[in-house]
C-alpha cells in the first residue's frame, strides 16, 4: 500500500522510501544487508538491515521494529528532502517520524493506517497502564507537530479529531483500488480451492490480527453447518493459530495461506460474499482497506463491524454491504441465510459494489496524497 501511493508521486518528485526487510511474503525474503539500495526512476528504496522475523512470532516481531527505527533514524537523519511522511508501521513509526522531523525542521505529514496505542490496547498487546499512557502522549505530542494528519476514513478521523487535534489538519485520502480496464484472469484451480463443493462462500482473505470479531464469525459458521455455507480464511496474523484452534471441530472452516498477488483477483472472484470484520470498540482504529478490491471486483460485503466504522455506513448507504453486530452470532447467521435464499439481492449488491468502485480510484486518492505534501512542503518554505 505504501508503494501505491509514493510510486505516482516519484512521476513528479524525488521521493526516498526508508524502510525494512520484508516480513509477510516468504517469496520475497531478502538476505541480511546492512544497508540495501534500489532505484526506480525517480524513487529511491532504502532498505536498511532489520530482523525480518514472521509477523505470527510477536515477541520477535518487535525485534524487526526496534532494529528498524536503531538504522533507520540515524540513516533519516542525512537524508536531505523537503517534507517528511511517516506512516503507521512500526506501530510508533508516528512518534518517531515526528522526531526525526523535529530534528530535521522539515515539515512532517503523518498517515495514520492503524490508530496506536488504541489498538495495542484494544486488541490486549498492552495492559492499560504506564506504558499505555506514555505511549498515549507521546503520540498525542506527535499529532500536534504534525502539520498535516491523513488517514484512511471518516470513522478514524473521528477518533483523531477526539483526541484533540484541529479538525482542519486532518484530512481522509482512502487507498482506493487500481480499475482494472477489462476483465482480469481468473485461476479456476484457485477458485476450486476457496469453494470447494460449497453452495455458498464466505471469504476473509487478509491479516487474522487482533482487531476481528473471530470468536462471532466461528459461531456463526457452526450455525451454518447445515446451509451448505463454508467459511474460508485466506491468508495468516497473530492470531491465525488461536483462531485454528477454536475452528478445529467445525467442519465447515478452511485455512489457506496467502496466494501470490497475481492471483488476488482470482481469490476475489470465488467468493459469494467477503467479510471484513472489526471488533468492537476498535471501530476506526483499523479501517480495512481490502474493501476497495472487493468492490472493483462487484462482490456483496458482509461488515461484522460497528455501524460507525466505514464498511459498514459506505456500504448499507451505497448498497453494496450487510452490516452485522459484532458481539450477535445469529445476526450473522440470520443475514447469511438470507441473502443465500435471494440470489437477486445478491446480485443487486454485486452490482452496487461494481458501481461504488468508480468512487474510490487509486489514481484519484493518489493524486490527494500528493496535493496535500506538495501543499505542506510550500508552505514551509
Amino acid at each position: 500500500m505504501a508503494f501505491s501511493m509514493v510510486e505516482p508521486l516519484s512521476q513528479r518528485h524525488r521521493v526516498t522510501v526508508l524502510c525494512g526487510r520484508p516480513s509477510y511474503d516468504p517469496t520475497e525474503r531478502r538476505p541480511w544487508r546492512f544497508s540495501q539500495s534500489e532505484t526506480l526512476g525517480h524513487l529511491q528504496i532504502i532498505r536498511v538491515g532489520s530482523t525480518d522475523y514472521p509477523r505470527i512470532q510477536m515477541k520477535r516481531r518487535v525485534l524487526n521494529y526496534l532494529s528498524y527505527v536503531a538504522l533507520a533514524v540515524p540513516r533519516a537523519l542525512f537524508i536531505p528532502c523537503d517534507v517528511i511522511l511517516g506512516m503507521t508501521d512500526p506501530p510508533f513509526q508516528g512518534i518517531v517520524g515526528a522526531f526525526v522531523a523535529m530534528l530535521k525542521r522539515k515539515p512532517y505529514v503523518y498517515n495514520i493506517r492503524d490508530l496506536y496505542p488504541d489498538m495495542a490496547l484494544g486488541g490486549s498487546l498492552v495492559k492499560p497502564g504506564l506504558l499505555a499512557r506514555v505511549w498515549e502522549k507521546l503520540h498525542r505530542w506527535a499529532l500536534r507537530r504534525t502539520d498535516c494528519v491523513i488517514v484512511l476514513g471518516d470513522d478514524m478521523r473521528a477518533r483523531i479529531i477526539a483526541k484533540g487535534v484541529d479538525a482542519a489538519h486532518v484530512t481522509v485520502v482512502r487507498d482506493g483500488a487500481e480499475i482494472p480496464t477489462g476483465e482480469p484472469p481468473v485461476d479456476n484451480e484457485v477458485v476450486r480451492k476457496i469453494r470447494g463443493d460449497a453452495r455458498f462462500v464466505l471469504v476473509h482473505a487478509g491479516n487474522l490480527g487482533f482487531y476481528g470479531a473471530w470468536n462471532t464469525l466461528l459461531a456463526a459458521a457452526k450455525e451454518l453447518q447445515r446451509d451448505g455455507v463454508r467459511l474460508v480464511f485466506v491468508g495468516e496474523g497473530a492470531q491465525s493459530q488461536q483462531i485454528a484452534a477454536a475452528a478445529k471441530e467445525i467442519s465447515n472452516v478452511v485455512f489457506l495461506p496467502f496466494f501470490a498477488s497475481s492471483k488476488i483477483p482470482s481469490v476475489l472472484a470465488a467468493a459469494d460474499m467477503h467479510v471484513i470484520t472489526v471488533r468492537r470498540g476498535l471501530e476506526g482504529v483499523v479501517v480495512p482497506s481490502k474493501m476497495y478490491g472487493i468492490l472493483v471486483a462487484g462482490k456483496a460485503i458482509l461488515a461484522v463491524a460497528p455501524s460507525e466504522t466505514d464498511a459498514a455506513s459506505l456500504g448499507t448507504q451505497q448498497g453494496f454491504a450487510l452490516s452485522c453486530d459484532p458481539d450477535r452470532a445469529e445476526d450473522v447467521v440470520a443475514t447469511v441465510r438470507q441473502v443465500q435464499a435471494n440470489p437477486a439481492r445478491l446480485a443487486a449488491m454485486g452490482r452496487a459494489a461494481r458501481a461504488a468502485a468508480s468512487n474510490y480510484d487509486r489514481a484519484g486518492e493518489a493524486q490527494k496524497f500528493e496535493q496535500i505534501l506538495t501543499r505542506t512542503a510550500n508552505t514551509r518554505k
